[in-house]
């Protein structure tokens, strides 16, 4: 088992002492190299399940384990070193470091992994995602949709065990769409990368063979303010 969570909880307090649930999840676990889609409705806890599992957040309560490591146990710099090595995370915003090309972030990933660049590799995935002819333009220069392929190929630079992708077609059009879920799919099968993705497009959900809902896996009854 790659991945392992049990009895998370997670709050934020509220004026007055009071807390706002967010997650209390029983359980959850995820096979190596295994791909599902997590759906749910605006707000439910989608991108905080993922930041919790990132080590981006830390739970209330309970037990997340990756890979055979808790990662609640962990101080946050223990975290980090574990997302470096082990965890791909595609951002619905890019994330892109506008100062540098779309070769120099893919290789900045890497150096937060090993501290060792692999620039083949680099070069390899940007040419995947079809951008080799624009791997020295800085996001700027890039439309939404070849910003979005650059943080995908970040996302894959270190050979993840696990990729996290929160709504990455969101803000493409379809022939983007279709690319970007080409790319993930074949490379996370390739690799053999587990991967959660994060959608509200049941077009995209239905390309996995796994899909969970997160008000079915989560005992709380959400409102809007959760995201």
């Amino acid at each position: 088992m790659l991945l392992e969570i049990e009895e998370l909880t997670k709050h934020y307090p509220e004026p007055g002492g009071r807390r706002l649930p967010i997650l209390d999840v029983p359980r959850f676990a995820l096979n190596e190299g295994e791909r599902m889609a997590l759906i749910g409705r605006s707000g439910c806890g989608k991108t905080t399940l993922l930041h919790i599992i990132a080590g981006l957040r830390s739970p209330s309560g309970g037990r997340v384990a990756l890979d055979g490591i808790d990662l609640t146990r962990l101080s946050e710099q223990g975290r980090d070193r574990i997302r470096a090595a082990k965890i791909g995370y595609v951002f619905q915003t890019f994330n892109l470091l506008p100062a540098f090309t779309a070769l120099e972030n893919v290789l900045l990933g890497m150096t937060f992994a090993r501290g060792r660049l692999n620039p083949r590799r680099a070069r390899a995935l940007l040419e995947r995602v079809g951008l080799s002819d624009r791997a020295h333009h800085k996001p700027r220069a890039l439309s939404v949709g070849e910003q979005q392929r650059v943080a995908v190929a970040r996302a894959l630079a270190n050979q993840p065990r696990l990729l996290l992708a929160d709504e990455p077609t969101a803000n493409v059009d379809p022939a983007n769409q279709d690319r970007i879920l080409d790319l993930i799919h074949e490379t996370c099968a390739e690799e053999s990368i587990a991967l959660i993705m994060v959608t509200h497009a049941m077009d995209v959900a239905r390309r996995f063979e796994r899909i969970e809902r997160l008000e079915e896996i989560n005992r709380i009854a959400k409102g809007p303010a959760a995201s």
